[in-house]
């Protein structure tokens, strides 16, 4: 039986991470990350849980990635940490994979192996060719994966664009060879299912950078993803017309530019790149900067610039931004701050809602429908999306023609399996997702959530007493700290006669009594949270620290 177990990336946006499984086999594609959403307080990342490939760590003999983005190669670190297969990639996608892994001093226990598109590689029972996707990253590639019960195909994250440069559309005619021989399933990247038409073409975008840029009368700062060096390439160019100097500005920007340098997909004129602390050299009209910070990171370099802190960048009249990216949800009002920061510096902005700027990386409605009737696969599963997107999805597989009974709509953790016979859902295993705070993998759960959610939103009271030992008189205290909860002047007597309450309950309980500072630690947590939340609604954490001299 083939087995196609789907870890993360199905009903959500982020953590793609899958497995194939035939005999005693696996294959893993890709190892992403999610960016944490806001309930989860203080969490830096998350990644898939593992659990799976580490109780079959014996039988993976390759983790392969599509492309370089966080949400394909963001967990691969911690994956290495458990699996030590080796990793397969095109070389800007294994060149960040190798950055990424130096930097959690990985490097030197796993073999990275550089794929390109038409190769074809054989792990065990699987014999896997890469083929090429136009995506919003260089190095884009999706699997046709030939197995004993037939060919799976896996689209990776892909839009169709004919108007692109050759090495970033979508190889169709692949694609197209493989529909022939005959597709058992079609695995479809399911983003943007719910846009209607096709993708807008490289072309309209280049032409309206093109004139945005070329009207500019001072200087131009354009912000964009680090990894969209396609679109950094276009900015060059019309930079290199406009007879401008290009400086990068981002930690990441500045990573992504010189990969793609050092490999030949980044092609920047001798003497036209300047560092940034040479700006004040040249006339504004001469500048163009290129830099990070679309989603409002607020220590990106664009943060930075519109708050006025950036050492060598200050906002001023004629200056005009470039916000060249899709506001990613969640993210509008950090974005919409830095906007209005940049407003106020008499900046000309110009960004996603005023103007079409941005090409986005994943196809439309009309270019699905084109990979599903390219691929003429027997069974179809939506991937790449939240649950209303892989539904939306499955239904435009099934007014093309595909057999309700053979589209697959999985979960993550659930197994698809395929036999002679036919392909169904047959089982789940354990999956979910795994907090990542600082050096902490997993030991930050629900509990921890909820009690750093309840110290944000109520504060924190902390009760500190000492009682002698042998008598179990009160000897120090109580004296009541409050932290994020109210302001003492202020507030003076609820702290006063939070200290009544206290002292009620210690008359409570009598000194003879065993496990009384037990009990009179628990007593002062329950009589302190009742009596705050009937005078001023509010329930603070409540933290006693009560010993015995």
């Amino acid at each position: 039986m083939l087995k196609i177990i789907p870890l993360g990336g199905l009903g959500e946006i982020g953590l793609n991470m899958m497995a194939f499984e035939y005999n005693e086999s696996i294959i893993v594609v890709d190892a992403g990350l999610m960016f944490p959403e806001d309930y989860m307080l203080g969490v830096d990342i998350v990644i898939p849980d593992m659990e799976y490939l580490k109780q079959n760590r014996s039988k993976i003999y390759g983790i392969i990635l599509t492309h370089g983005h966080e949400d394909h190669i963001g967990a691969l670190p911690y994956l290495i940490k458990e699996i030590k297969a080796p990793v397969y990639g095109t070389p800007f996608t294994i060149a960040l994979a190798k950055h990424k892994l130096e930097e959690h001093e990985l490097l030197s226990s796993v073999k990275l192996n550089e794929i390109f598109p038409r190769g074809k590689l054989v792990i065990k029972d699987f014999d896997i060719e890469f083929i090429r996707v136009g995506h919003s990253v260089v190095d884009g590639v999706g699997l046709a994966i030939k197995t004993p019960l037939g060919t799976i195909i896996h689209t990776g994250d892909f839009k169709i664009d004919n108007t692109a440069d050759e090495k970033a559309m979508t190889d169709i005619r692949r694609f197209a060879h493989f529909g022939e021989e005959g597709v058992l399933a079609l695995l479809s990247d399911s983003t943007n299912v719910e846009r209607e038409g096709h993708t807008i073409s490289a072309e309209e975008i280049r032409d309206r950078l093109e004139k945005i840029i070329k009207n500019a009368k001072g200087r131009v700062i354009v912000a964009l993803f680090a990894s969209n060096i396609n679109r950094i390439q276009r900015i060059i160019n019309i930079a290199k017309e406009k007879k401008c100097k290009v400086s990068f500005s981002g930690k990441s920007i500045e990573i992504c530019v010189n990969i793609a340098k050092s490999l030949g997909y980044l092609h920047i004129p001798h003497g036209m790149e300047i560092p940034m602390e040479h700006i004040s050299k040249f006339r504004d009209e001469e500048i163009l900067m290129i830099t990070t910070g679309t989603q409002g990171e607020p220590l990106s370099a664009l943060a930075r610039m519109a708050s006025g802190n950036h050492k060598h960048i200050k906002i001023k009249e004629g200056d005009t931004v470039i916000l060249s990216s899709k506001i990613i949800p969640g993210n509008e009002r950090a974005i919409a701050k830095i906007i209005n920061n940049l407003f106020k510096r008499k900046a000309d902005v110009i960004y996603e809602r005023i103007s079409e700027i941005h090409l986005s990386g994943h196809a439309f409605q009309e270019e699905l429908k084109f990979m599903i009737k390219l691929t003429k696969p027997k069974y179809f599963i939506p991937i790449h999306g939240e649950y209303r997107h892989l539904i939306h999805h499955a239904k435009i597989a099934e007014n093309l023609s595909i057999p309700k009974e053979n589209i697959l709509v999985a979960e993550n953790g659930q197994v698809i399996g395929f036999d002679d016979n036919n392909g169904k859902i047959i089982d789940s295993v354990l999956t979910g997702r795994v907090l990542v705070d600082g050096k902490g993998v997993g030991d930050v759960g629900r509990s921890v959530l909820k009690e750093r959610r309840a110290l944000s939103e109520e504060g924190i009271v902390a009760v500190t007493m000492a009682f002698d030992e042998k008598t179990g008189i009160v000897v120090y205290g109580p004296e009541i700290d409050s932290r994020g909860f109210v302001f003492s002047s202020e507030k003076g007597y609820l702290l006063e006669d939070a200290k009544c309450v206290i002292l009620e309950v210690v008359d409570e309980i009598e000194p003879n009594v065993s496990d009384r500072i037990e009990k009179i630690t628990a007593k002062i947590k329950t009589s302190l949270s009742r009596y705050f939340y009937f005078v001023i609604k509010r329930k603070p954490v409540i933290l006693p620290f009560i010993m015995e001299l």
